[in-house]
């Protein structure tokens, strides 16, 4: 039996402060992302599942960043799957109210500053550490070009 491929998306969104917004959810820090729906766009996807998951209403996509896979139990599916997740740059404005998508496990949300982002993902996920490593690293590579 092959193992199903799940297509999601998500976001690394910033505000005008230069802070990252991470969500806390079943006990680590992580990003908003979720699974695509029927006849969706991935990039239509990213932004519904931002704002589903953090409650904010006006968010812009950018460039993608990345694809990072990871394989999970699927509780919908009842067995193992693997999570394709899209990353996209986005942009947010601080001054939004955070709802947090508690049927979705999430209890937390803030703007993390880029010099404690490493603080929180010392309780994330690998794939969390490399999205946003990449993030930046394309940043800098456009900052040369």
């Amino acid at each position: 039996m092959s193992i199903p491929i799940i297509i999601a998306a998500g976001g690394l969104v910033w505000n005008e402060k230069n802070q990252l917004l991470m969500i806390f959810r079943q006990g680590k820090w992580d990003l908003p992302k979720g699974k695509i729906d029927d006849g969706e766009t991935i990039e239509d996807c990213a932004v519904r599942e931002v704002m589903e998951e953090t409650g904010l209403n006006d968010v812009k996509i950018g460039n993608l960043i990345g694809i990072t896979k990871h394989e999970y139990y699927d509780s919908y599916i009842h067995q193992q799957a693997v999570k394709e997740s899209h990353w996209y740059a986005m942009k947010a404005t601080s001054n939004q109210t955070f709802v947090p998508q508690t049927d979705e496990d999430i209890t937390e949300i803030k703007w993390v500053d880029v010099k404690s982002i490493h603080q929180y993902l010392k309780n994330s996920y690998l794939n969390i550490e490399l999205i946003i490593k990449q993030y930046f690293s394309k940043e800098s590579e456009s900052e040369l070009a």
